[in-house]
C-alpha cells in the first residue's frame, strides 16, 4: 500500500512537471520575442541632377511588444544599383545616421546600442549619394538595411529591403495602342513600382492623361502586391517539415516546388489546410481525373504567390505574395478616378485570371483584351493596361473598329 502511494505521488509529480513544461512551452511560443520590424518610412530624391543623385530615407523601428524592451545593437546599409547601362563610371556612398528622439547621433557615425522601450519608435536616416556619368540610365536603388536585435530571443539579425525608383517615364512614353477584337489596349509604362507607391496614385499619374469615359484600367496582381509591401526575401523564410516534403510533388515550374515557396503558403493558411489540400488534391487527380483541386482547396494565395525569378529585377530575388484586399483596391481606384478597374493575373500561356474587378465589367471583354498579355512578362515596366472597348464590344455584328484617341 505504501509503495502504491509513493508511485501515485511520483506519477502526480511527473504529470505536474509535464504540464508545467507544456505551459512554459506554450507561453514561449506565444511570446512575441524580439518583436521589432523596421519599416521603410519616407524616401526622397533631394538632389536629382545629371551627374548626382542624393537619396535620403527615414526608416522607422517601432517596438510592438507590450511587455519587453528590445535593443538594437548594430545597423548598417548597402545598396545595389539597377541600370540599363554600365555602372563602371558611377560611384556611390551610403551612410546610416541614428535619429533617436532622446539621444543625439555621434559625430563619428558609430551606431551605439539603443534600447527601444515598449510601444516606442525610433528612426534612422539613410543617405545614398550617387555620382557619375550616364545617371539617366539608372532604374532603381535596392537598399538593404541590416540591423541586429537583442532581446528575449537572443541576438537576431534582420534585414529591411527598400527599393526606390530612380527613373520616371513621361506620359508620351506610352502611346502605342494595340487593336484587339473588341477593344483597343494601351500598355502604360511606369517607373519601377515599389512599396513606396500606391495603386490609385499610379493610375492618376500615368493612366489618367490617356483615359476617357468608358475605359477600363487593369493592373497586374504582382505589382499591386509589391506596392502593398507583400514581398520578402527567401533568407527570411524557415521551411518546416510540411514544406520540405510536399514541395517535391509539384512541377518545377510551380511556385510551390521550392521549400521556401511552399513554406510561404504554409505561413499564410497553416500546415493543416496545406496537408488537407495536398491529400484531397492527390485523390481527385488520381481517381477522379480532376487536376488543380489542390489550388482550389489551399486558397487563392496558392495560385498568386510568385517565387524567386517570377518577376522583373530586383523582385526576381524575392517571394511575392498575392495582393491583400484586391476588391478594396479596385473600388478605391473607381471612386477616386472614375475608371472601372481590375486586378489581373496574366501570363504568356494565354491564361487570364481576374483577381478582382469593379462591377459592370464584362469578364469576356477583359479575357479577350488581355489574352495576348500586352503587359508582358519581362522588364517592359508596363504593369498597367488601359482597355478601351470598341463598337464591336457593344455590337459584335459591326465590323467597324474605331481608332483610339491619344
Amino acid at each position: 500500500m505504501f509503495l502504491e502511494t509513493i508511485l501515485i505521488g511520483l506519477g502526480i509529480v511527473a504529470l505536474l512537471l509535464v504540464l508545467g513544461a507544456l505551459a512554459l512551452e506554450i507561453r514561449y511560443r506565444r511570446h512575441p520575442g524580439n518583436d521589432l520590424v523596421m519599416t521603410s518610412g519616407d524616401w526622397n530624391l533631394e538632389v536629382y541632377e545629371p551627374h548626382r543623385y542624393l537619396l535620403v530615407g527615414e526608416p522607422e523601428l517601432p517596438s510592438r511588444s507590450p511587455r519587453v524592451e528590445i535593443m538594437v545593437l548594430e545597423v548598417e546599409a548597402d545598396v545595389t544599383l539597377l541600370s540599363k547601362g554600365s555602372l563602371d563610371e558611377i560611384t556611390h556612398t551610403i551612410k546610416v545616421t541614428p535619429r533617436h528622439p532622446d539621444t543625439p547621433a555621434r559625430p563619428d557615425g558609430y551606431w551605439f546600442g539603443y534600447i527601444i522601450k515598449r510601444h516606442k519608435t525610433t528612426r534612422l536616416e539613410v543617405s545614398l549619394d550617387v555620382r557619375g556619368k550616364e545617371l539617366n540610365q539608372l532604374q532603381a536603388a535596392w537598399v538593404r538595411i541590416r540591423y541586429l536585435t537583442y532581446g528575449p530571443r537572443g541576438r537576431i539579425p534582420k534585414v529591411c529591403h527598400v527599393i526606390v525608383p530612380l527613373k520616371f517615364p513621361a506620359t508620351e512614353d506610352s502611346q502605342r495602342w494595340r487593336p484587339t477584337l473588341h477593344a483597343d489596349v494601351l500598355p502604360v509604362k511606369t517607373h519601377l513600382l515599389t512599396q513606396l507607391d500606391n495603386p490609385v496614385e499610379i493610375v492618376k499619374r500615368y493612366v489618367m492623361p490617356h483615359a476617357q469615359p468608358g475605359d477600363i484600367v487593369t493592373i497586374g496582381e504582382t505589382p499591386v502586391a509589391v506596392m502593398q509591401g507583400r514581398f520578402h526575401h527567401p533568407s527570411e523564410v524557415r521551411p518546416g517539415w510540411v514544406a520540405k516534403r510536399l514541395c517535391f510533388y509539384f512541377m518545377t515550374t510551380s511556385t510551390l516546388s521550392s521549400a521556401c515557396g511552399m513554406q510561404t503558403l504554409v505561413d499564410i493558411v497553416g500546415p493543416v489546410r496545406v496537408v488537407f489540400a495536398f491529400v484531397a488534391g492527390a485523390i481527385a487527380k488520381k481517381f477522379l481525373n480532376q487536376p488543380g483541386m489542390f489550388y482550389q482547396l489551399a486558397g487563392e494565395q496558392a495560385r498568386l504567390i510568385d517565387d524567386v525569378t517570377g518577376t522583373l529585377p530586383p523582385y526576381d530575388q524575392f517571394i511575392v505574395l498575392g495582393p491583400e484586399n484586391p476588391q478594396q483596391v479596385v473600388d478605391q481606384i473607381k471612386a477616386e478616378t472614375g475608371l472601372s478597374a481590375a486586378i489581373v493575373d496574366v501570363n504568356d500561356l494565354k491564361a487570364v485570371n481576374i483577381v478582382a474587378s469593379t462591377s459592370g465589367i464584362p469578364k469576356g471583354l477583359l479575357e479577350q483584351a488581355l489574352v495576348s498579355n500586352p503587359a508582358g512578362n519581362d522588364d517592359q515596366q508596363t504593369p498597367v493596361v488601359l482597355i478601351r472597348p470598341t463598337e464591336t464590344a457593344v455590337n459584335p455584328k459591326s465590323a467597324q473598329h474605331s481608332k483610339p484617341t491619344t
